[in-house]
């Protein structure tokens, strides 16, 4: 007679949470680019709604006063605030490490020397490609030759400089490229991100979406320019989940690590939560920071084990990647409570085979459906 099975270990129970590390700030949804592998939202939040500058100044404090030691001043584009120097400003009163998240389009001399006195700390540049023609049609818009006067003028300002470049089908072959171009342009670290298939990226996935062959080669040229550069130059590898069959530790945790702020005030877990339904929101213009991260139900919803369904609950793995991601689920199976079907356990995983697969057998795109430019 068989067994049965062995009894899943109870759920752990709630324990409050530690403060944020970190808070990002997305202080516009409006951007000079059409990035088709962007991963803000399809209904990008209008500039009227925006956060005036007190508000965010508020925001700001209440970030520090929780426990938040660093804030990415992100977007869209945050160069397209004026009030931008102000932002810097009361963030770094409030304690808060800052670093700005940017295209590079905008950033001259003098704008840059007066958000270092206002206290910037570092500045992270998006690029898309070292071939300066396939960095534009990437980008949708004449950009690379900024990006360059950009990362001159950061080093020349004494400022870290980090690159991030978003892989995907269309640049992917292109690993050694973009490393030299972070050595060339004298950068201290350059994430290789491969794509989160959220907001404009899920949408264009079929184009986006590399072989797993092409993430094999990009892997491995990682470790031969690890091996070879050592501490000259960090190089951050971002996992592409989808690919690798292994969820992905999405944030951190549910609500555990940090939490972003729309442009609009509506506090999230994470820059795509807004996509999941009954999560309700709160807005930073009626709730206090505090209240959202320890007691909303949108920080709650995921947090823990709790919620966990079998597989997950069962897994030792539990963990290490918390389930995996709660957007990405409920985008493939239509519920954010299943097993991320990124992982190689989860039930729903022929979902994810099946677009592996498409990527294997489709011809490569020429062109990427694109987000407005602003609002």
């Amino acid at each position: 007679m068989t067994a049965p099975p062995a009894p899943s270990a109870p759920p752990a129970p709630p324990v409050p949470p530690d403060p944020p590390w970190a808070l990002l700030a997305e202080l516009t949804h409006a951007c000079p680019l059409r990035c088709g592998y962007c991963s803000n939202p399809l209904e990008l939040v209008a500039g009227s709604t925006e956060l005036t500058t007190a508000q965010w100044s508020e925001v700001f404090r209440q970030a520090g006063a929780l426990g938040a030691v660093h804030t990415h001043l992100s977007g869209g584009e945050p160069l397209l605030r004026r009030d931008l120097p102000d932002l810097v400003a009361a963030a770094d009163t409030a304690g808060l490490y800052t670093q700005l998240v940017t295209s590079g389009i905008g950033l001259g001399e003098r704008r840059l020397a007066g958000l270092a006195a206002a206290g910037l700390r570092s500045v992270q540049l998006s690029v898309q490609h070292a071939d300066p023609a396939a960095a534009e049609r990437i980008a949708g818009a004449r950009s690379f030759a900024a990006k360059e006067r950009a990362a001159r003028l950061i080093r020349a300002a004494g400022l870290p400089l980090g690159l991030n470049a978003v892989l995907h089908r269309g640049n992917l072959d292109d690993l050694d490229g973009l490393v030299r171009l972070a050595l060339d342009w004298g950068a201290d670290r350059i994430e290789l991100a491969n794509t989160q298939y959220q907001g404009w990226a899920a949408r264009n996935r079929a184009a986006l979406l590399p072989t797993p062959a092409q993430v094999e080669r990009a892997r491995a040229r990682v470790a031969r320019w690890r091996e070879r550069l050592g501490d000259a130059l960090e190089l951050v590898w971002v996992a592409p989940d989808l690919v690798d069959a292994t969820a992905k530790p999405c944030m951190g945790g549910w609500g555990a690590v940090s939490l972003t702020v729309a442009p609009d005030g509506t506090v999230l877990p994470c820059p795509a939560a807004a996509t999941l339904p009954d999560l309700d929101p709160p807005n930073v213009k009626e709730r206090q920071l505090s209240w959202i991260w320890r007691e909303s139900k949108a920080f709650t919803a995921f947090r823990g084990e709790a919620w966990m369904p079998e597989p997950c609950r069962g897994c030792a793995l539990r963990t290490v990647d918390h389930g995996g991601c709660r957007c990405q689920a409920y985008a493939l199976t239509g519920d954010a409570t299943r097993t991320d079907p990124a992982c190689r356990h989860a039930p729903e995983r022929h979902l994810v085979d099946a677009l592996v697969h498409g990527a294997v057998r489709a011809p490569r795109p020429s062109a990427y459906a694109y987000r407005g430019g602003g609002s």
